[in-house]
């Protein structure tokens, strides 16, 4: 994804992870028995599998959906209308259309495919991706529903009716799950996002009026939104702002622009809501390796030579984000001075416009 959030990839359907492990199986069943054969959205399925046996998921699967299921091949392109399920012993991820597959990497940490596929689909579809943590244990897929929802996506977790609640429990503590929901109601969920129109995305804005005269259109949704927060978001990448209104649209369970703009005015809590969903808060540690090679090359030894010799370092980071960057900066410096850090007076300053992200940081 660009720094502006704007999509590596675009497609004109949605695409959906679903995260499974212990209890899965019926979990995913339930799920996707209750899709109907001409839903316009493509189904990953991304199960825990015995690595050493080979996996009859598929045929399981098969069984009990409407739609084709297929078990990923390298390279395979995603079609709406189809589930896909991943092999034993493979990573899973997406790039544009394709699904590619990589050796599993022998680890004495326990291996998380659906973080892997989740944060893929979070860096390629932006917020047109879909994340669901059903039945497991463990906590795989937090951090993949983490990143999804970061970049403008839906995530969904499973209800008390799991078997295992670990995983959606996990997911959910971590405050990254839009909703939680039986997988029947999942399924009901997203038959609704699916015939949803995005049409008014691609609108050209109004030119016979200024945005603050315009209570009736995004734009004027747009500038009141600032005069609201105090942040100007008249020069955010317009797309961007149009997608994280139409994400509000769809988890308020409306169905038109005009009914979201009533919504807003009339619920003044709608404001901050929105705010924080448009403010960009994908980030993580080590982000550019390029980037951070380069500071101890250059960067540091130059603002070492130019210090005084009691002088601090000084080192500002504005839309920090949660924080990952500002960390990874302070390590890399103090990798840079080794031993004489101790006498080098440093201040690294992390600021952002949401109150949320610099919480967390």
């Amino acid at each position: 994804m660009n720094p502006e959030g704007a999509p590596v990839a675009e497609t004109s359907f949605r695409i959906v992870g679903i995260g499974a492990s212990a209890g899965g199986l019926k979990a995913a069943s339930d799920l996707l028995r209750h899709l109907p054969a001409d839903l316009d959205m493509a189904l990953v399925v991304v199960m825990h599998l015995d690595p050493n046996h080979p996996s009859s998921l598929e045929g399981l699967l098969e069984r009990v959906c409407p739609l084709p299921v297929h078990e990923v091949t390298d390279g395979l392109e995603l079609e709406p209308g189809h589930v896909y399920v991943i092999p034993p012993n493979k990573s899973l991820s997406v790039r544009g259309r394709a699904l590619h597959l990589t050796p599993r990497t022998v680890s004495r940490r326990p291996p998380r495919p659906i973080d892997q596929f989740l944060r893929s689909l979070a860096e390629e579809h932006d917020g047109r991706g879909i994340g669901v943590i059903l039945s497991g244990s463990g906590s795989d897929g937090t951090a993949g529903l983490q990143a999804l929802k970061d970049a403008g996506g839906i995530a969904f977790a499973q209800d008390e009716s799991a078997d295992y609640a670990d995983m959606p429990s996990s997911a959910v503590s971590a405050g990254c799950v839009d909703a939680v929901l039986s997988p029947e109601s999942i399924a009901q969920e997203l038959v609704r996002i699916g015939r949803h129109t995005t049409d008014w995305l691609y609108d050209a804005p109004a030119e016979d009026a200024r945005p603050e005269e315009r209570e009736n259109d995004l734009d004027g949704l747009v500038w009141r939104l600032g005069q609201i927060s105090g942040i100007d978001f008249i020069h955010y990448k317009q797309t961007t702002v149009r997608r994280r209104i139409q994400r509000r649209i769809l988890l308020l369970g409306l169905e038109r622009v005009d009914q979201y703009l009533a919504y807003f005015h009339e619920h003044p809590e709608e404001a901050e809501t929105l705010c924080q969903d448009i403010l960009i808060h994908v980030t993580g540690f080590f982000r550019d390796p390029e980037v951070f090679e380069m500071l101890g090359e250059a960067v540091f030894p130059a603002m070492m030579k130019e210090r005084g010799p009691e002088g601090p370092i000084r080192i500002w980071l504005p839309g920090c984000a949660t924080g990952q960057e500002v960390y990874s900066l302070a390590i890399s410096l103090l990798e840079f001075l080794g031993q004489s850090s101790a006498d080098v007076p440093i201040k690294l300053f992390g600021t952002d416009v949401s109150e949320q992200a610099v919480a967390v940081a």
